[in-house]
């Protein structure tokens, strides 16, 4: 499975774009790729990690070792952490009306 993201930039964007890339898709495509890359390379070392720690065989590429791994979106941790900060919210407003 492969994403595309599509980027629309007004044209004062992209003039000022051109101004400091010489080809803005290719910079775009090596921005994304190059922190992809990363990002794979974060996750599946944390993960051969956990494995060896947990006595569990690795196998597959660091492609399947993120793709396996139990990790969570930065959506999914915001609205995490937004729940937490409004129930400490609520229960402080509640202790408060209490007192």
């Amino acid at each position: 499975m492969s994403v595309t993201y599509t980027v629309t930039l007004t044209d004062a964007q992209d003039k000022a774009f051109r101004h400091i890339a010489l080809d803005p898709q290719f910079w775009l495509e090596n921005v994304f790729i190059g922190r992809a890359k990363t990002a794979v390379e974060d996750i599946a070392k944390a993960e051969i990690d956990r494995k060896i720690e947990a006595g569990e065989p690795i196998t597959g590429s660091k492609e399947d070792l993120v793709l396996a791994a139990d990790i969570k979106s930065v959506e999914q941790m915001n609205a995490e952490d937004l729940a937490a900060r409004q129930a400490e919210s609520a229960a402080r407003q509640q202790n408060s009306v209490s007192a």
